[in-house]
């Protein structure tokens, strides 16, 4: 047999190869790192620009190795693998909880700054002969908080700050969550109590938010409680009325990026349940995306990025200021919970057929250099008559998207899950530190003092409506007045924000992680057999066959080719992926305008009994990437676009 490793309090071996080594662009890592390269002269930790997102780990203690994959992983004789059954319903094995923890302290404590994690921390609740109860929900929150606590641990304390968020699997019933403070608020905030600061436990208590200030006087992460928006919460209805939870959550939140952008500082928003709004998916009441999709539009100026999970598959969403309808808002509780591949793959036609809806620029030039601020006019011999034309043309394009730097839009990320539905994961992003080098980090400002916030948390004006409010949302204006306080736009001085320029604490790429289960897996089972045949029960050599390994990276991905994670690049990427035509860096300005047109009628044209080939790789890789590269892409029908 394989001795089974204990949930903590576990051996570290050797490390594997750094898996950041290599990016240069920031501090350059690897095995020739000096403790001094990273950590300054008193030992504390500097910025490296890099943090860390895990979601959805799901770990679940009834996991048996070598179950059936139909009863959960729980009972019987099946195929259920050592470090977990991958593409199955069953959760994650106390395994592959460690090894992943394990794999993080090797190759992770010195090369980030700080960790998101996006809830759901504890299995689902879909065996009835094993229901879950209150105690055991908590009780692997704590076990994984500890893990969190052992992987980052140093002599003071915590070296990095770690931000949670309530999944709607960390509260029973599972995806009800009454208003706050409720029995929920009030055990997770002694679970957490490492992770949210001293001043913020009276709004966690009240209802599950807080903030945390991970780059003191620079950056705070907000972590939402999406339970309050989640169309799937009964207990709750939406943002609308005052007495909601929602709206107070909605109100709270925008006081925080208000005092944000007093303090000049910026946001990372994270929740669990991603605001998804495409097909049959409708993740957030309709009320609450409103609300958000306006926050986050009017605040551009703060807010560097958001993270999700929940969902399982690797994507990203718009939130359009023009689909903002502030004074009309109606609740829609309609949206699918399904997860299914099918599902997921009609949502994820759902979202490209969003996207091809966008503004798109006339042929003549790439979206790439249509979007390039810098870019250059310059059309070769064509007369004065034809560079007008195109100079208006440009113009109008960019005047529908918001300008050069898209800021019609905001972007949201989703990362797949740690439990294996699909291949386990992680994500490493990557931001930009210039300037921010020698700033105090978390850890300088905990062993000199606790951070004090500024309490404007229970001011008493912030749930009254402002007099005769004028709306104006990307130029069109709407005269009524509100039932709720409308957030002022960015300051006419203000430059544009980190997520749609590339300055300090833009986002510049990420690298996604995976564990490919399937060869891991049978590693171990060859193992198995070998041991057994050796008599030798106890030689092992498992700790060392798990490891993540890189799935693709985005800083030189010859698919994506993104130049960094703005919304601009977004935009551009969303566009290839939408278009059946090649990549548009190299198209349509560098074909023929015939040859153009006829790529545009061959696209429209039915598809004939045989199956066609997808010749738009970015969509065929955007959805094996979805997937986490599990699924055989070429299984699925293409559908027109």
């Amino acid at each position: 047999m394989i001795p089974t490793l204990l949930f903590s309090g576990f051996f570290f071996a050797n490390a594997f190869a750094n898996p950041l080594a290599g990016h240069e662009q920031q501090q350059p890592l690897g095995n020739g790192v000096s403790f001094s390269t990273v950590y300054g002269a008193g030992g504390a930790q500097r910025l490296t620009g890099r943090f860390l997102h895990i979601t959805d780990p799901h770990p679940d203690s009834h996991y048996k190795h070598g179950a059936s994959t139909d009863n959960n992983c729980h009972r019987g004789h099946g195929s259920a693998g050592y470090f977990g059954a991958e593409g199955t319903d069953c959760d994650a094995p106390f395994t592959l909880m460690n090894a992943t923890f394990r794999w993080i302290e090797r190759n992770l404590k010195g090369n980030i700054d700080f960790v998101l994690w996006t809830g759901d921390s504890a299995r689902h609740d879909r065996d009835e002969k094993i229901p879950r109860k209150m105690e055991e929900i908590i009780h692997l929150n704590e076990l994984l908080s500890q893990q969190f606590v052992d992987a980052f641990q140093e002599e003071f304390g915590l070296s990095i700050p770690v931000v949670p968020t309530i999944g709607n699997n960390d509260i029973m019933p599972h995806n009800t969550m009454k208003e706050g403070p409720n029995r929920w608020t009030k055990a997770l905030v002694d679970v957490w109590d490492k992770f949210i600061p001293e001043s913020e436990r009276h709004s966690f208590v009240e209802g599950g938010w807080f903030t945390s200030e991970v780059i003191p006087g620079k950056l705070s992460v907000i972590s939402l409680n999406t339970m309050y928006f989640y169309s799937s919460n009964s207990a709750v209805d939406g943002c609308d009325d005052k007495d909601e939870p929602g709206f107070e959550h909605m109100e709270w939140l925008r006081v925080q990026l208000k005092l944000l952008r007093q303090r000049k500082m910026k946001a990372i928003l994270i929740g669990h349940v991603p605001p998804a709004r495409a097909g049959s998916k409708q993740g957030w009441d309709e009320t609450c995306w409103q609300k958000y999709t306006l926050w986050l539009y009017q605040y551009r100026d703060v807010i560097v990025g958001s993270v999700y999970g929940h969902m399982n598959i690797d994507h990203f969403m718009f939130q359009d200021s023009h689909d903002i309808d502030i004074i009309d808002l109606e609740g829609d509780n309609t949206g699918s919970n399904d997860f299914s591949v099918q599902s997921m793959e009609n949502y994820l036609e759902a979202l490209r057929g969003q996207w091809s809806d966008m503004p798109s620029p006339p042929s003549g030039l790439s979206i790439e250099e249509y979007l390039d601020e810098d870019f250059t006019e310059t059309y070769g011999n064509a007369s004065w008559t034809d560079i007008s034309k195109k100079r208006k043309k440009k113009k109008k394009f960019l005047r529908k998207i918001g300008g050069p730097l898209a800021e019609r839009y905001s972007v949201s990320l989703v990362s797949p899950s740690l439990v294996p539905e699909y291949f386990p994961t992680l994500r490493v992003i990557e931001y930009n530190i210039t300037g921010l080098e020698d700033t105090p980090t978390w850890s300088d400002i905990q062993e000199i003092t606790e951070i004090s916030y500024s309490n404007d948390h229970d001011t008493p004006s912030v749930l009254e409506p402002e007099d005769s409010r004028t709306v104006d949302i990307d130029g069109k204006k709407k005269k009524k007045t509100p039932k709720f306080k409308v957030p002022e736009p960015p300051p006419s001085s203000a430059l544009p924000g980190p997520g749609y320029s590339n300055q300090p604490l833009s986002w510049l790429g990420y690298t996604q992680y995976y564990a490919n289960l399937t060869r891991i897996n049978d590693k171990v089972a060859l193992l198995h057999d070998q041991n057994e045949t050796e008599n030798d029960a106890n030689a092992t050599g498992v700790d060392d066959i798990f490891g993540f390994e890189v799935e693709y990276d985005t800083r030189n991905d010859h698919i994506y080719q993104m130049k960094d994670l703005t919304v601009r690049s977004y935009f551009d990427l969303a566009s290839r992926i939408a278009n059946n035509i090649p990549n548009t860096l190299t198209s349509p300005a560098d074909i023929n305008e015939d040859d153009y047109e006829s790529q545009k009628k061959k696209k429209k044209k039915k598809k004939k009994k045989k199956k066609k080939k997808n010749k738009n790789k970015t969509w065929k890789t955007f959805l094996d990437r979805a997937f986490v590269g599990y699924l055989d892409i070429n299984d699925f029908e293409e559908t027109e676009s």
